[in-house]
């Protein structure tokens, strides 16, 4: 992975959600960052288990839970993606270039305990289709072959409208919980918690006035680190991101539940049709488009 992947990676996947990066409090327990880990630490595996309730791949409010939601991101990018390829091989052009899929963290609910292990940054490897199914057949005439600008152009907007497509079942309700969540930011407690943040860095050797301050310094860190060094200085990193942390997702995790079965209250109508159909769909678009729901995992 390059350091700009790397950092991109840093940032927050919009996926029709308003999550946004949070960091938090100090507490003790984390190494400082001098002191990185020189034993090996296995890569993130996959899984490919539901969760008991599909609606939390839809609706996370614990950091663990997250790791549902990064997986269904990334399976509808993939509908998109195989749409596109398949597109172009039927037309016979080039398909449309795109950055490779990763699983991107929510950090307005930080999975702590993944990110102490591996880092801000890595995560388990997306795996490729485990088929090429051939979903658009077109004639290939030598002017599709000649004028390749105009297919690859249509063969993107052929992925864009899969996606859009299966991502329209619950975006319009994941939207509206991340929103909710955001506003946890405006909490008195979280705020108290918050302003201890840059007395937590610092005592660990990572002077940041914020959150993205934070960010800032880590990457930093990383740029400079060796290819040998990297893996720990990344995870001396996630350490004290995820020491910092602990203390505002104390408040957080439960005012997430609450506000989860408030929202599912008030929401019981839609709530209600998208646990029904949710994996059903899923189930059929994986028949349909050679891949699998794949969620990644410690």
């Amino acid at each position: 992975m390059t350091r700009h992947a790397a950092r991109c990676r840093f940032a927050v996947r919009a996926a029709a959600t308003a999550a946004a990066l949070l960091l938090a409090a100090c507490s003790a327990g984390a190494g400082r960052p001098g002191s990185a880990l020189t034993t090996p630490v296995s890569p993130a595996r996959l899984t490919h288990t539901l969760p008991d309730d599909p609606l939390t791949m839809v609706l996370p409010a614990l950091g663990a839970e997250t790791r549902w939601a990064q997986g269904l991101d990334v399976f509808v990018q993939q509908v998109g993606r195989v749409t596109a390829t398949a597109c172009a091989r039927d037309r016979d052009t080039d398909p449309p270039a795109a950055v490779p899929l990763a699983y991107i963290r929510f950090f307005d609910v930080p999975d702590l305990a993944f990110i102490a292990r591996h880092g801000l940054s890595q995560s388990a490897e997306v795996p490729r289709p485990t088929a090429s199914p051939r979903l658009h057949p077109a004639p290939r005439s030598t002017a599709v072959r000649t004028a390749r600008s105009g297919p690859v152009r249509d063969c993107a907007d052929e992925g864009t409208a899969a996606v859009a497509a299966l991502r329209d079942t619950y975006a319009p309700l994941q939207r509206q919980w991340f929103t909710e969540v955001a506003a946890l930011r405006r909490d008195p407690a979280v705020i108290r918690a918050l302003a201890g943040l840059p007395d937590c860095f610092a005592g660990r050797g990572i002077p940041a006035r914020d959150e993205m301050a934070f960010m800032g310094r880590a990457e930093e860190r990383e740029s400079s680190a060796g290819p040998a060094e990297l893996p720990a200085v990344e995870r001396s990193v996630g350490r004290t991101y995820a020491t910092c942390m602990r203390p505002v997702e104390a408040i957080r995790e439960p005012a997430r539940l609450r506000l989860r079965n408030a929202f599912l209250t008030t929401h019981s109508d839609e709530a209600r049709d998208l646990r029904r159909a949710l994996v059903p769909t899923l189930r059929t678009a994986e028949r349909r488009y050679g891949l699998r729901l794949s969620f990644p995992a410690p």
